[in-house]
């Protein structure tokens, strides 16, 4: 079934702080996609005034698996016998990359057991994960659908932390971070485990911020300043470009603030491409990004002033097309 069926979107806000008392989560899955795939393992552990207090973490067993031939080909992974059917939930590369393997699935208990004491351990807290919106995406389906409840806590991604803070680094992976700070890593790829290296990693960012600016208001303070750029200060010196990619020739324009990127760097992405980059709203304008953030509560109606300008054109007729941030990373990546 799909999961996506019927949903209201009414997610918590991404933070840029440093709270002294949060819950650090991180799952594994079967894929990449909240609408066809599993969640195999949670696991989550809470901080009080920077204390450990208490910890969460279950495999899952997922409701969906695959009936294997007679004639399958052997890929690395295993598989179980049920009702007389080889089945497998997972496949060698997941196995492989996780160390689950269907035999642990198939007596874990199931997802609306676990999700249920998760959803309960989380309460309010504030969520700390890197690259959080993965997980806040698939824990918020799977709340929706095996529990009819919101996921609407809000959250921290060290991983957009890092970009701002850590600007020289080639990569922003987890591992990449923990090797930055001789973080030993040994285990990763386990929700629990995860969970213990973001948080280091999450304490040596705090580390890092005091240390480069002082303070968060400082901070912040400068990435407004360098979210302040004029899209006639953005040029390539790429000359061999892909005519086929949708956003070559295109006009884009961003309004409201990018989660994993600032919007400089998003609109070299855009002049990279052989895009043009716009700064305000005109009938020339062929694609307008939401940032993720400007879905929020603090805006009247839920729409920035260029999305109901955007949106007035589109009914004018005009060739223009509104993309959320996360669908352009889509087009980008």
């Amino acid at each position: 079934m799909d999961k996506n069926v019927g949903l209201v979107r009414n997610k918590g806000m991404s933070l840029m702080t440093f709270p002294e008392s949060y819950t650090v989560i991180d799952i594994e899955t079967t894929g990449l996609d909240p609408k066809y795939d599993s969640i195999i393992e949670v696991s989550a552990i809470k901080y009080i005034n920077n204390m450990k207090t208490s910890e969460f973490s279950s495999l899952i067993k997922p409701d969906s698996y695959y009936t294997l031939d007679s004639d399958y080909v052997f890929d690395g992974g295993d598989y179980v016998v049920d009702n007389g059917h080889n089945i497998r939930y997972v496949d060698g590369f997941i196995t492989q990359l996780t160390g689950i393997t269907n035999e642990m699935l198939s007596t874990a208990p199931g997802p609306q057991t676990v999700l249920s004491e998760l959803y309960t351990f989380l309460e309010q807290d504030i969520l700390v994960g890197h690259n959080v919106n993965f997980d806040i995406n698939f824990l918020y389906d799977n709340f929706n659908y095996y529990l009819d409840k919101r996921l609407q806590n809000n959250f921290i991604d060290t991983m957009r932390i890092s970009r701002r803070l850590l600007p020289a680094l080639k990569h922003h992976r987890l591992k990449d971070i923990a090797a930055h700070y001789s973080i030993c890593d040994i285990g990763s790829h386990r929700a629990l485990r995860d969970c213990e290296i973001t948080n280091a990693c999450f304490l040596e960012l705090n580390k890092t911020l005091i240390n480069t600016y002082g303070d968060l208001q400082a901070f912040n303070e400068s990435l407004k300043k360098a979210s302040i750029v004029k899209a006639t200060n953005i040029s390539t010196s790429k000359t061999d470009f892909d005519l086929s990619h949708p956003l070559y020739g295109k006009v884009c324009v961003f309004t409201g603030t990018l989660e994993r990127m600032i919007r400089k760097d998003a609109m070299q992405i855009v002049a990279d491409f052989g895009g043009v980059n716009g700064d305000s709203i005109t009938a020339k304008t062929n694609y307008l990004i939401l940032g993720n953030n400007d879905y929020c509560k603090l805006i009247k109606d839920g729409k920035s002033n260029k999305q109901k300008k955007a949106e007035k054109l589109k009914l004018d007729g005009q060739d223009i097309e509104i993309l959320t941030e996360n669908v352009f990373y889509d087009l980008i990546y």
